[in-house]
Order: C-alpha cells, then structure tokens, then sequence
C-alpha cells in the first residue's frame, strides 16, 4: 500500500482492529468467522508485557451484585467453551472460586445466583478452611464450584491462531500514527509503515485508548493505574487452591489499612498470585516505572501473612501491569460513525474476552451493545 494520500474511491479492508491484546484478538478472531477481511494492528511485539493482557492465569468468577453481570459472565462462559471446542485447546481450569469479606454483599450475589441458574453456595468459615486450608476465612464464604481461572496467556496464542485461521491479518510492531475519519463508511489509518483505508476501524488499544481516539470520539474518563500483584511460594504443598476474591468489610477495624479488594489464584508453576484491585497509581502507559511501590508491595506482604498461610509471605514477586477503567467499572462498547471502541476492562474484563470480541463485531455491523456500555459522544 502507497503512504501517499488514498484515492477517494479506495478500501483497502472491511475493518482494522487496533490493537492486539485479549480484546482486539477475539474482535479480529469474531469479524473474520463472519467473513470480513481483517487488518490487526499492534504496537509492539506479539507477548509484550506493556499493558493489561499478558500473564498467565485470570479469575472466572461469576459472584457479581449486579444482575446484569452474572448474565454476561454466563454468556462468556459458552463463548471460552465454543473457542475451546474450535481450537481444541482448553482454556479454562474450574478450580471453584472462594469470595468471602462483606457478608451481606455475598448473600445478595447468592440470591442473583439462585434467579440465574448459577450453582454456588454459601459456607461457613470453619468448613471452608477445612476445604482450602491454604486460605485463611473468618465469615460466611460463597463458594462458585464452576468458576476458576483463564488460562489467559495460553488464550492471547489462541485468539491469534483462531483469527488467522479465518483469515485475520496481524501486524505486531506496527505503531498507529493518526486515525482519519473521512466518511459514514471510510476510516484511514495511518502506520509508521504505510496507510489502510477501512469501512470500520474497532480501538481496543487499553491503556492507550485516549491517545488513539480521544480526538474522534468524546469518551468518558479512562484512568490508567500501574498495578502490582505479585506471586507467593506455595508452602504447603497439599492445600487445594481454589481462586479468590476478598472484599474489606468497613465494619471490621482489622481491615481498615487493606488499599482495597485482593483477588488471587494458582498459577501453576509461578506460585499463588495476589494482588490488590485498582489500587495502583494513575500513569500514562508510555512513562511507568515498572516498580513496585515498597509500600504497597508490603502491604501485600501482610495480607499473605494474615490471610495467605499456604504460602511464603517473604517470597512476594512482583508483577507489573495496567488497569483502564471507567468510574463506575462498567466498560465502553460503543460506535460512533465508523470508529467502534471497545475500552475500560482491567481489573475485571478478561473473563468477557469472546462475548466482548462478538459485541465489538455487532457493533461494525450496525447492531448495538448492552445499554450500559453505549457510552460515547461525539467529540
């Protein structure tokens, strides 16, 4: 292709997807299985470590206290099955997960599990523990047996494989230096090799997604935070390892210094991941650190060694990432002209990856996303 301006009548392809983490691959994946010639565009290298995808292990937990969310996981969960079947690669390890913390908020999710359909239940401290002796409870624990965690790196390889085999173009390495809408139909985009002319263009560039398109569509507020879970040395090595979600209880005085909600799981051969939920400071992608803040990296610490007496709370190895995210957590899955922009996922958004690829898909097609996250202006 020319890097010279495009003839008025050129379209190069349907679509071009920028950005290549979990979200743009299952796009890229879904858009081709439906026929449409597909570009993927991505910055840096195919596996980078830059953003919010990469690692080995998600959780997949549908203990939600919204309705709506339990619904969507549900239908996440036959999407991760139907990529399985495809691909003939399991994704999905349903170890059960344990939520325990704010006994109240674990009733009402157990109530929209039970209108849902969902098999889960509710435990009593001293039987969990009895269950998963490597974690610590001391209230009420719901317990979801069919939930565990994503193989999650194992389905980035996947989604890739998966979108090629239909035909799908990636092009890693390629850094996106301009969109240009230029009609109903017509987006250009420019690379720092050469330009695509596309009916549609699909931004699912993360922590990036403001300097992309922030200047073609009015978005709401992404705050980007370097976060920094880390991994512990198994102990004990006959404790079962469920996955898990811990939520500071307000009335507790003990837990008054936690920065905000842990969530943790096994990832085979790398020891128990842990983690504090968006608490990490606001950055701008293109100037992290990388480094842990000793502060909250201790804080971790204590909480494996209250919380965590499967593991050896001394061995924290820290790992770094990126959250995106909305004020309210809800995602953005929206059109406006030809741009679709799917953004706003971190920190629980991994477990929608194919139901998030066939909504952005719907979204080129002229159909439309859950209310909630139709959540863009015109700049």
């Amino acid at each position: 292709m020319s890097s010279g301006q495009p003839s008025p009548s050129r379209v190069d392809v349907d679509l071009v997807v920028v950005g290549g983490g979990a979200m743009g691959l299952a796009t890229a994946w879904q858009a081709a299985s439906r026929g449409h010639e597909v570009v993927l565009v991505e910055r840096f290298e195919q596996g980078h470590h830059r953003g919010a995808s990469h690692g080995a292990t998600r959780n997949l937990n549908v203990a939600y206290d919204d309705a709506d969310y339990v619904a969507l996981v549900q239908e996440a969960r036959r999407r991760w099955d139907a990529l399985a079947d495809e691909t003939g690669t399991p994704l999905l390890d349903l170890v059960g997960v344990v939520n325990h913390g704010r006994p109240a908020m674990l009733r009402r999710m157990r109530a929209l599990h039970v209108d849902a359909g969902v098999p889960s239940e509710l435990v009593d401290a001293a039987e969990a523990g009895e269950r998963g002796r490597g974690i610590r409870f001391e209230t009420e624990v719901l317990h979801v047996p069919g939930s565990g965690r994503i193989r999650a790196a194992e389905a980035l390889t996947v989604l890739a494989r998966a979108a090629e085999a239909h035909g799908a173009r990636l092009r890693w390495s390629t850094p996106v230096t301009g969109l240009h809408v230029e009609g109903p139909e017509r987006v250009r985009v420019v690379t720092a090799d050469d330009e695509i002319v596309a009916r549609r263009v699909v931004v699912t560039a993360g922590a990036w997604t403001e300097d992309v398109v922030g200047g073609l569509v009015r978005l709401p507020r992404l705050t980007v935070t370097q976060e920094q879970p880390a991994h512990f040395t198994v102990t004990d090595a006959e404790a079962v390892w469920p996955s898990v979600n811990h939520r500071p209880d307000p009335d507790r005085p003990g837990e008054s210094w936690w920065p905000g909600v842990v969530y943790g799981m096994l990832t085979p051969g790398e020891g128990v991941k842990a983690g504090w939920h968006g608490a990490g400071p606001v950055v701008h992608p293109d100037r992290r650190s990388f480094e842990p803040d000793p502060g909250q990296l201790e804080q971790l610490r204590r909480y494996a060694r209250e919380w965590l007496p499967g593991v050896d709370a001394e061995t924290a190895d820290p790992i770094s990432c990126t959250y995106t995210t909305t004020d309210d957590e809800d995602f953005v899955l929206d059109r406006v002209g030809p741009v679709v922009v799917g953004a706003g996922f971190s920190g629980h958004g991994f477990k929608f990856t194919p139901l998030v690829g066939s909504i952005l898909v719907d979204l080129v097609e002229g159909g439309d996303a859950p209310a909630r996250f139709r959540r863009l202006g015109r700049p």
